[in-house]
């Protein structure tokens, strides 16, 4: 079950979103038909769950194609991680919870 605390992003709310957030942001680009996206999501919730100093938010890349291509996603999963609205570091596949951390941090 995904995390309550994880932002559906779409375009429209992205700038209010990403852009204004005084925490570090992570973005999961995924897809419901992709297995290392279903494996890399347990972890994602954890994160949104234990950390309250950081964003977790999830983007469907078949509902938001046009927000996947602006941020060169050509394949997930793809976390990509902000910083006062700005892109820091783009990561393709799995990874652990800890890297992720490392990330954001």
């Amino acid at each position: 079950m995904a995390s309550e605390k994880i932002i559906n992003l779409t375009s429209d709310d992205f700038e209010a979103v990403v852009g204004s957030s005084t925490k570090p942001v992570v973005i999961d680009f995924w897809a419901t038909w992709c297995g290392p996206c279903r494996a890399l999501s347990p972890v994602l919730d954890s994160i949104a769950e234990e950390n309250d100093d950081v964003v977790v938010c999830k983007v469907d890349i078949d509902e938001e194609a046009k927000l996947a291509a602006k941020f060169d996603v050509t394949m997930i999963p793809t976390l990509i991680f902000f910083k006062d609205g700005k892109q820091t570091d783009k990561a393709v596949g799995g990874m652990t919870k800890t890297a992720i951390l490392n990330k954001l941090k």
